[in-house]
């Protein structure tokens, strides 16, 4: 009887050898091992080359992997710079007899509100809301009484920085003018009319909501002067 061929073993120094030398299993157990994992990876690309050959005949295109979402904030949106100022204003009125009626004004947008303007470099916010109410108004003198509060506004430019958002904080304070005192509106400081209203109507002549806490403040504390 002839002896059955001998099997081959792998080169010296390939990792398969390095396997048999070093790992406890049989030679016969590792070759057997090897051959299997041939086997398998011959099945996969037969596999993989019967897909395409389908595709190919069917006319499909291989898909594509979804693209991950982008993730959020990556790319921010660039702000608007935004231009942040204060100013100071006043709220006026005056005593006929027993009679007291407050000073508002058309402004550039064609609303009725009470003057307003920048506060100097220097000067206190104060002196700015004096100045201002009487620049705009044309009165010849008021007092002051109080402070009134303060708002804060969004809106954009239309004579200095044309178009420019601006974010402007407004302080308010209570002035009384002279006794039948007249109102001559600048139109340099783009004041074009002006009016006395009775005290029981200026809150429904303001025309911005946010002036309705300041209008109220000024309110109670002209009813308090006068009892």
């Amino acid at each position: 009887m002839m002896a059955p061929p001998l099997k081959s073993r792998p080169p010296c120094g390939t990792p398969q050898m390095v396997d048999l030398l070093t790992r406890k299993e049989s030679p016969l157990m590792l070759l057997s091992s090897l051959h299997r994992r041939n086997i398998k990876q011959a099945s996969i690309l037969k596999t993989k080359q019967r897909e395409k050959s389908l595709r190919e005949r069917m006319n499909l295109k291989k898909p594509k992997a979804p693209k991950p979402n982008k993730p959020l904030g990556e790319k921010p949106a660039k702000r608007e710079p935004v231009s942040r100022e204060i100013s100071a204003g006043g709220i006026v009125f005056r005593r006929s007899g027993n009679n007291v009626a407050f000073a508002v004004m058309k402004d550039s947008y064609g609303k009725w509100t009470f003057p307003k303007g920048h506060v100097e470099n220097g000067e206190d916010i104060e002196e700015a809301a004096a100045r201002e109410t009487l620049e705009e108004l044309g009165l010849d003198e008021i007092r002051l009484l109080d402070y009134l509060g303060k708002i804060d506004i969004w809106f954009r430019d239309k004579f200095h920085k044309k178009g420019q958002l601006i974010h402007k904080d407004i302080h308010y304070y209570l002035f009384e003018a002279k006794e039948n005192s007249e109102l001559h509106p600048d139109p340099d400081e783009h004041v074009y009319e002006a009016k006395w209203v009775p005290l029981s109507k200026v809150e429904r002549v303001s025309s911005y909501p946010d002036m309705v806490p300041i209008v109220k403040a000024a309110l109670n504390l002209v009813k308090a002067f006068k009892k």
